[in-house]
């Protein structure tokens, strides 16, 4: 099977590492890929915003499968593209991509599935917001309505931040993302981030992982597009995965189908758990960054049928095995990350940490520079690991993290606190 898979980040990374392993692919194309894929498949120069252009080359090489990493190009349409080609893809067409391009979407689809979500309100006057805002009480949540990489959250103590929130916001802070906001009720619980794979119909359950979004140790300071992440969770008991089934995966499955939008590809639930009950927090339309990773350490069986199934429509009678053992993620990002921070320093040691035990480093924002590994982005490596426990799998991250030399680098030291 030839595959292109669409991306160059972290969870691209791990997808190609476990794609790669497949006795069922015969070539793997990477569009545009990143250092760490560059060795297992075939970088391509092609943009993930190009649409005309991947669609051309896909049909050009006889591309039997499409798998698409990121959400802006499902959002804008490429699913679609590819399939009116007739080549598979896997992840959905742009209307059920909605699902994350649009909170208010989302939140209208939950409503008609009668799927648990915070009550919530859509902006694009600062004047109606404020008037909403003063009907609800602290904390307050204040959301970018489309895609902002995972960055346009605020969640604000006082009326004078969230009033601030929502000035900036609708000022264009996010820019289309964030003409129009959604302020939502603050849910309280424990968060837990859920996959299952659906080509429409059937539906075929992943596992649960707990991410940590928040940039600095003990969760302090801003919404970053993930700083670490392990799995499995605690929070996420065997009562909490049936409830998310029956009341959040599969009536929001069923309805998409029925508003002639049927969803195809991966489904992502952030879940808000309190008293083993969960709500959602928001769909997101692809594999999460750094959450896919860790699944990708515990994936025992092939992944790469499972996705050809799911975009052919054919997924009934799939399975997926999962390693008991543990896996923790630890980010390191460059310095100043999720503001501004500077590209292009150098890093060593990461064959090091590749060669201690049970430890893998995935690229997520890096480049090849004349021989050397520089950074290239706000979050660069993704150190994974495993172990026989949740304790062991972390202890072996955090020595990854000490194999590396990168002093313009930092990360979290609290990876994985919440569940030891």
């Amino acid at each position: 099977m030839k595959v292109l898979l669409i991306g160059g980040g972290g969870r691209e990374h791990a997808l190609g590492w476990k794609i790669a392993q497949s006795p069922e692919m015969s070539k793997l194309f990477v569009a545009p890929g990143n250092p760490g894929l560059n060795h297992i498949g075939e970088t391509l120069t092609i943009p993930e915003n190009d649409t005309k252009g991947l669609v051309s080359f896909s049909k050009d090489n006889n591309v039997d499968l499409v798998i698409v990493g990121p959400e802006a190009p499902l959002a804008a349409g490429l699913g679609d593209a590819l399939r009116e080609a007739g080549i598979a893809c896997f992840g959905p067409d742009k209307a059920a991509a909605r699902l994350e391009s649009s909170k208010s979407f989302m939140k209208e689809v939950c409503a008609a599935a009668g799927a648990p979500t915070a009550a919530y309100g859509r902006f694009t006057a600062p004047a109606a917001a404020k008037a909403f805002l003063r009907e609800q009480t602290a904390p307050y949540v204040i959301k970018a309505d489309g895609l902002a990489a995972g960055k346009g959250v605020v969640i604000a103590e006082t009326l004078n931040d969230a009033d601030t929130a929502i000035d900036e916001m609708l000022a264009g802070q996010f820019g289309e993302a964030s003409a129009a906001i959604v302020i939502e009720e603050f849910m309280t619980g424990e968060e837990a981030s859920f996959f299952a794979i659906t080509d429409g119909v059937t539906i075929l359950p992943m596992i649960a992982a707990r991410d940590h979004k928040r940039a600095y140790d003990g969760d302090q300071g801003p919404n970053t597009g993930g700083m670490g992440a392990y799995s499995p969770a605690p929070i996420f008991t065997d009562a909490v995965y049936e409830r998310t089934m029956r009341d959040i995966i599969e009536p929001v499955v069923a309805e998409m189908a029925r508003r002639g939008a049927p969803y195809v590809g991966v489904l992502y639930a952030g879940l808000m758990i309190d008293n083993e009950r969960p709500r959602l927090v928001e769909f997101n339309a692809r594999f999460g960054d750094p959450e896919c990773q860790i699944m990708m350490r515990r994936l025992n069986s092939d992944l790469l049928p499972v996705l050809h199934a799911a975009a052919c429509g054919k997924l009934e009678g799939q399975r997926f095995d999962w390693s008991d053992n543990a896996a923790a993620l630890v980010v390191m990002a460059a310095q100043g990350y999720p503001g501004g921070y500077e590209k292009g320093s150098t890093i060593h040691g990461v064959d090091a940490a590749n060669n201690l035990p049970g430890v893998v480093v995935f690229h997520a924002g890096t480049r090849d520079q004349d021989g050397a590994l520089v950074a290239n982005g706000g979050r660069v490596l993704n150190i994974t690991a495993t172990g026989a426990h949740l304790r062991e799998a972390i202890d072996r991250a955090y020595r990854g993290i000490d194999a590396i030399d990168w002093p313009q680098g930092f990360c979290r030291g609290d990876i994985g606190g919440t569940a030891l």
